[in-house]
């Protein structure tokens, strides 16, 4: 795989414990955030913290989310207020001969900075498309695009991807010494999936109506993402 640019460590984004699972290639960033779907965006609101979940989609280096406009917590945001931005991927859960080094085979991604409100229409539009594409695609060339009203009440925030950490465990467990020469417990991996069902159409399409493409292509893949 060809790398790209590496991460950028700041004070806030390098790793405190092990730092051996560390990803330098910003594509383990990217990778980890095309493949997930839900976020959590968190921040103070009101002297406390709070962390939402959300979707997102990402655009090179930017990340954009969205939420209503009677939000707290996306007015927060707007404010220009410092965030952290969490993305997990659960790839297995490890199994070993001893309870304490049980764990889970995991990507993650922590970006930190500051999110802006998108005011531009035309930015505004394309970010949605951006989210549309990532949870969805097809859906924005398929669907109704959003209309004045709509885009009134709707916020999107753009968040720069500068500042990010990833982190990865894969593999089998790791025991120790006198487990390995003495245990008897079985130890292993469990793989974790994420796969696409059949497709449920809503009571009011017509039956017998075909599920379009974009639709019925993700479930053939069995797996999520683009």
């Amino acid at each position: 795989m060809t790398q790209s640019a590496p991460l950028s460590p700041t004070a806030r984004s390098t790793l405190t414990r092990k730092k051996d699972r560390a990803a330098q290639d910003r594509t383990a960033l990217y990778q980890v955030l095309d493949e997930a779907f839900v976020c959590h965006v968190g921040l103070v609101l009101h002297d406390s913290p709070v962390v939402v979940p959300t979707g997102y989609g990402r655009d090179g280096d930017t990340l954009y989310v969205h939420g209503s406009t009677g939000s707290g917590n996306v007015r927060q945001a707007a404010q220009g207020v410092d965030v952290c931005v969490t993305v997990t991927i659960v790839d297995g859960i490890v199994y070993a001969r001893s309870v304490n080094n049980h764990s889970m085979n995991y990507r993650s991604a922590v970006v930190h900075g500051r999110a802006h409100q998108v005011t531009d229409p035309a930015e505004k539009l394309h970010g949605l498309w951006v989210l549309t594409r990532h949870l969805s695609p097809g859906s924005w060339e398929h669907a109704r695009e959003p209309n004045a009203r709509e885009l009134a009440a709707v916020a999107v925030l753009s968040l720069d991807l500068t500042e990010a950490s990833v982190k990865v465990r894969s593999g089998e467990p790791v025991d120790e010494p006198e487990d390995l020469a003495h245990g008897t417990a079985w130890a292993g991996v469990l793989p974790v999936r994420t796969m696409f069902g059949e497709p449920e159409s809503a009571s009011y399409v017509p039956a017998g109506a075909a599920v379009p493409g974009h639709v019925a292509g993700r479930t053939l893949s069995r797996e999520p993402g683009r």
